[in-house]
C-alpha cells in the first residue's frame, strides 16, 4: 500500500486535451501510486515549443491527455517500496518511462525504446496540481528556484545533445536559434571541446538573452524577412565552414540549408523539433564527397545528474530564460505568448 497521507485531497486541477486543440481546465482523480512511484505536488511546469507540437496531435501525442513534461515540485506522497524520498523533499522530474525489454532496451538503446512513454506526451504530465513519477525518475534540487529548475529536462536534453556531437576539443560550432534549449546547448558546448561558438538567429530577446547569458562567443542577427546578407556573411567569414552546425530552430528550410555551413568531415546535427510533414533534400554526393554526418538528438535517458550539477552549480546560466508565468487557467493566454514569441520560454506555476 502507498503511504498516502490523509491531507491529500480525492481530485486535482489539471488542464484536459480530449483531442488536439481541444482543452479545459478541469477536475480528475488523484493519481493512483504504483509500489514505487512517488506523487509530486507540483509547484511549476516548464513550457516548450514541444507542447506547441502537443496541442495540434504531433509529437507522438496521446489522447486524452494532460500535458507538462518539465516537472518541479516537492513529494507529496511515496509508495510503499520508495526508501530514498521523503514527504516536503524538492525534486525534478524526468519525464521518461522506459521498459527495458523490447529489442533496443536490450541492446542498451534505451531512448529508441519501442514503448517509449513520456509524462506530458502518452502519460498524465504537469500542467495538474500532482502527478505521480517512478521514484528513480526524479531529483533532488538544492539552489534552484522552482522556475528555474523548469529548465533541467530540455537542459538534460541538451546534455543528451552534447553526448551525441563528442565535439572534438578545439571545435567550432554553428548554432541556428537561440531558444531555451539551444542556449544551455551552447553553453556546454563553449565548456566541453569548442573553441568558438556562433549563434545566428533573428534580433529580439532571445539574442539579447543569449549575450547577457554569454552563451557564444559570435552573434549574427538575421534578417525575419531575408536573411540571405547574413547568411553569405557568415560564409565569407568562415569560408571552411564549421566543424558542428546545428539546427535548432525547428526550420525545414533552414535545415535543408544548414549543410552547405559544415566543414569537410564535420557533423550537421538535426536538433530543432518539425512538423510531421517536414522534408528536407540534400545532395548525396556531397555527404559522401564530405564525409558529412547528420546526427539527429531526441529527448534524453539518465542526464538528469549531470544536469543538475550543471545548473545548481552556475556553471550553465538560466536566469531569464523564463520570463513569463501562468497558472493553468490562462493556458490560452501561454499558447499565444509562445507562439507569438513574447515569451522565451513559459512556465505554468501553482503558488
Amino acid at each position: 500500500m502507498a503511504q498516502v497521507p490523509v491531507s491529500l485531497p480525492a481530485t486535482m486541477k489539471a488542464l484536459l486535451y480530449d483531442k488536439p486543440q481541444s482543452y479545459s481546465v478541469v477536475d480528475v482523480p488523484l493519481p493512483t501510486l504504483r509500489d514505487n512511484d512517488v506523487l509530486v505536488k507540483v509547484k511549476a511546469c516548464g513550457v516548450c515549443g514541444t507542447d506547441l507540437h502537443i496541442h495540434d496531435g504531433e509529437f507522438i501525442a496521446r489522447f486524452p491527455l494532460i500535458p507538462g513534461h518539465e516537472t518541479v515540485g516537492v513529494i507529496a506522497a511515496v509508495g510503499k517500496d520508495v526508501t530514498q524520498f521523503k514527504i516536503g523533499d524538492r525534486v525534478a522530474a524526468d519525464n521518461s518511462e522506459l521498459c527495458n525489454e523490447c529489442f533496443y532496451c536490450r541492446r542498451g538503446q534505451l531512448l529508441l525504446c519501442e514503448k517509449f512513454e513520456a509524462h506530458g506526451v502518452t502519460l498524465p504530465g504537469g500542467f495538474a496540481e500532482y502527478c505521480a513519477y517512478p521514484a528513480g525518475k526524479v531529483f533532488p534540487i538544492h539552489n534552484l528556484t522552482d522556475v528555474q529548475a523548469t529548465l533541467l529536462e530540455p537542459a538534460a536534453c541538451a546534455a543528451h545533445g552534447l553526448e551525441k556531437i563528442a565535439p572534438k576539443f578545439g571545435s567550432s560550432v554553428l548554432m541556428f536559434g537561440a531558444g531555451p534549449t539551444g542556449l544551455c546547448l551552447a553553453q556546454l558546448l563553449k565548456q566541453n571541446g569548442a573553441s568558438h561558438v556562433t549563434i545566428a538567429a533573428p534580433g529580439g530577446l532571445k539574442m539579447d538573452l543569449a549575450r547577457k547569458l554569454e552563451a557564444a562567443d559570435t552573434y549574427v542577427e538575421l534578417s525575419r524577412t531575408d536573411a540571405s546578407v547574413q547568411f553569405e556573411e557568415i560564409k565569407a567569414a568562415n569560408p571552411y565552414g564549421f566543424d558542428i552546425v546545428i539546427e535548432a530552430t525547428g526550420s525545414a528550410k533552414i535545415l535543408e540549408d544548414s549543410i552547405n555551413y559544415v566543414r569537410r568531415g564535420g557533423k550537421l546535427v538535426v536538433y530543432g523539433v518539425y512538423s510531421d510533414a517536414s522534408r528536407v533534400t540534400w545532395p548525396p554526393s556531397k555527404i559522401f564527397g564530405d564525409e558529412i554526418t547528420i546526427l539527429g538528438s531526441f529527448s534524453e535517458t539518465y542526464m538528469f545528474p549531470a544536469t543538475i550539477s550543471y545548473l545548481d552549480s552556475g556553471k550553465v546560466k538560466v536566469d531569464g530564460i523564463v520570463n513569463k508565468t501562468y497558472r493553468l487557467e490562462q493556458w490560452g493566454e501561454c499558447l499565444e505568448a509562445m507562439k507569438n514569441k513574447t515569451a522565451i520560454k513559459a512556465a505554468i506555476v501553482f503558488d
